[in-house]
């Protein structure tokens, strides 16, 4: 997932966990006790309650053994995809911001001045499709939470120096990112690879449409009031709480909150039709990189192609897989090698990052990385591997589970792809199905020269 500005391509190269790793640098006395006991065997085995109100709005609270502890998540489900009208992408990344400029009520000092004395940590993130905003805290603390978080979401305000100020923020944040090779090669990757879909910019946006932002002040108010709607998000609550005082609390806080209006239409990306490729000079020194992107279908809890993709990523670019041996360790020609696929609400991409020694390497890795992926689609993989994949793939997923912050973390990365927490153990089951031939034929479908996208950076140019 393209979490923090990047996608899971600058997710992977910083070692950051989402499905065959959950995305995103980034976690209550004993949990609340449960009515009904975790099953055993889900990928997702702690007791989950929920309740939607009238407005929309849904609540999920997941017991947790974190004593004393809670992690606060309001999951907006919008995120760059949903800057549909040209010259406007840009502004879900610019609430991240914004949101902690205050309310009436809770002026930024204000608020930061209750934060700091509940000795809570407060941040967010954005990504392609949500905006997430989170706080772990002591339990004492849940009521206050409840209080200053509905607060901003209802009633944020800012005026124009305000707006003026984060503007300009957001485009020194766009320059400061873009002095990063890596940073670019996404940005014209994604480019390249999208004709129509919103997932063409990143998270951060065109830049053009960040120059402008400092004149969008109106439009600014319009896509807040557009998608911060309760019926738009999601509140999570991890640890040490008890459902039945969390729901109430919601409920008295947000419960007059009204909901929106229907969203604007997504546009669709046809299928490619053709390799696209693009050569990014860089003027300081830097090492020869490779990156590709293969179309690949959207999050889906049951499509088998996509936990096949998680599998065909660990076969082909985790340290044990031949191809990394090959490259890294024998050969010595590349420095790091790292392959995901990109889970999205809409169809997105399976990436692949090479960084090479010598630039005369690259065409050689390019189609080492190529003849590499066409064997597996002809040959497949044994059932012993595969059931050491799977059982890698699986192990990853329960190690982002291991506070009540992480377990929140991974969680609202599905909802903000499916709006629904059950769908974690419905997408996990779907590992149990994949077999060989699947391998082979997913690998073969998707792993064509018409399907993807390449992009190589070397400098001096």
């Amino acid at each position: 997932m393209r979490f923090l500005l990047t996608t899971a391509l600058f997710a992977t190269a910083l070692a950051l966990p989402v499905l065959a790793a959950l995305s995103r640098p980034t976690a209550a006395a004993p949990a609340a006790a449960p009515t009904t006991a975790p099953a055993s065997g889900l990928a997702f085995p702690f007791p989950v309650k929920e309740k939607t109100l009238a407005n929309g709005l849904r609540v999920y609270v997941v017991g947790y053994d974190s004593p004393g502890l809670v992690a606060y998540y309001s999951v907006v489900r919008t995120g760059s995809r949903n800057e549909v009208e040209p010259g406007k992408s840009g502004f879900a990344h610019f609430f991240e911001h914004m949101m902690f400029h205050g309310t009436e009520k809770y002026p930024a000092d204000a608020y930061n001045a209750v934060i700091k004395e509940m000795g809570a940590d407060s941040n967010a993130f954005t990504s392609d499709d949500l905006t997430v905003y989170h706080i772990l805290a002591g339990k004492a603390a849940l009521p206050k939470i409840v209080e200053i978080e509905s607060d901003r979401f209802q009633h944020l305000r800012y005026l124009e120096p305000d707006f003026q100020k984060e503007a300009r923020a957001v485009l020194g944040e766009y320059n400061k990112n873009a002095s990063n090779p890596l940073e670019k090669m996404i940005e014209v990757l994604y480019d390249h690879a999208f004709t129509t879909h919103t997932y063409k910019h990143t998270t951060m946006g065109f830049i053009k449409d960040i120059e402008n932002m400092p004149n969008e002040m109106a439009y600014s108010r319009q896509f807040f009031d557009r998608y911060y709607r309760p019926d738009n998000i999601v509140i999570l609550v991890v640890g040490d709480a008890d459902p039945e005082t969390v729901f109430k609390l919601v409920e008295a806080n947000c419960g007059a909150w009204k909901a929106g209006d229907k969203h604007p239409a997504i546009p669709v990306e046809p299928p490619q039709k053709k390799e696209q490729r693009a050569e990014l000079g860089w003027p300081g020194a830097t090492l020869p990189m490779l990156v590709e992107g293969y179309h690949t279908p959207a999050f889906s809890t049951t499509n088998v192609d996509l936990p096949t993709l998680d599998v065909l990523a660990e076969l082909l670019f985790a340290e044990r897989a031949p191809l990394y041996k090959k490259l890294v360790i024998t050969e010595q020609k590349v420095e790091s090698l790292s392959g995901s696929n990109d889970a999205h609400v809409d169809p997105n991409l399976f990436t692949v990052l090479a960084r090479i020694k010598k630039p005369a390497d690259t065409a050689y890795v390019e189609h080492a990385i190529h003849d590499e992926m066409a064997k597996v689609a002809k040959e497949g993989v044994d059932d012993k591997t595969l059931s050491q994949v799977l059982s890698h793939v699986k192990y990853n997923f329960a190690g982002q589970l291991s506070t009540a912050d992480k377990t929140a973390y991974t969680a609202s990365s599905f909802l903000a792809l499916t709006g629904d927490l059950s769908s974690i153990n419905s997408y996990f089951a779907l590992y149990d199905k994949v077999t060989s031939a699947d391998v082979k034929r997913v690998a073969a479908a998707y792993f064509q020269p018409t399907n993807r996208t390449v992009v190589t950076l070397k400098a001096g140019k």
